[in-house]
């Protein structure tokens, strides 16, 4: 069952339309509060489609993904019992949640650019430091720096990549959905 390739078809369908940073923007807020696919998902076709705008792109990723994750932190510091432990719910991140209480004190910095960088669901770490009433500015320099680096490497390699990247991609689309997916609930177990 192929499940990656037509998202990835889709995505460059929308990576080519004129309205397309705009989606970006919108997929990039929501996915670092509540939305479940990645960012990179649709940056990556994008970046292909438009190699010119590929630092445009990872730019505009950076800047929305950290105001989303500022909306995921005021959901967490404001409405985490009306919206956040719903969303907490959804992603099955419980236990992992609970897990982040004791974690936060000493290294909340770090999980949150650890969580910026890597496939670990975000969101969770977003609400999970307005629960904790992480120091904002804090949250937002890891943001910037763990969701700036992630978007950046990916623009940057498919800059770099151009259409030989493009060729493997679409080759092994699926192949690398479903690495990203196991990267994802390794990190999710690694924190349980």
């Amino acid at each position: 069952m192929k499940i990656f390739t037509p998202l990835y078809h889709l995505a460059m369908r929308w990576s080519r339309h004129p309205r397309a940073e705009y989606y970006l923007a919108g997929v990039s807020f929501m996915e670092s509060s509540f939305f479940p696919v990645p960012t990179a998902i649709m940056l990556a076709p994008m970046a292909l489609a438009a190699r010119e705008r590929a630092w445009r792109l990872a730019a505009i990723a950076t800047v929305t993904s950290v105001l989303g994750g500022v909306f995921g932190y005021f959901i967490g510091y404001f409405l985490y019992e009306e919206i956040g432990r719903g969303i907490i719910e959804f992603y099955h991140a419980g236990e992992t949640f609970n897990r982040l209480q004791v974690w936060y004190d000493t290294h909340g910095v770090w999980l949150v650019l650890l969580a910026a960088v890597t496939p670990i669901p975000y969101k969770v770490f977003t609400i999970a430091s307005g629960v904790l009433a992480m120091p904002l500015a804090l949250f937002v320099i890891a943001s910037v720096v763990g969701r700036a680096l992630q978007f950046f490497l990916v623009a940057g390699l498919l800059w770099w990549g151009g259409k030989k990247i493009e060729k493997l991609l679409a080759k092994w689309t699926e192949v690398v959905g479903w690495g990203v997916v196991a990267l994802a609930v390794g990190g999710y177990l690694l924190l349980r």
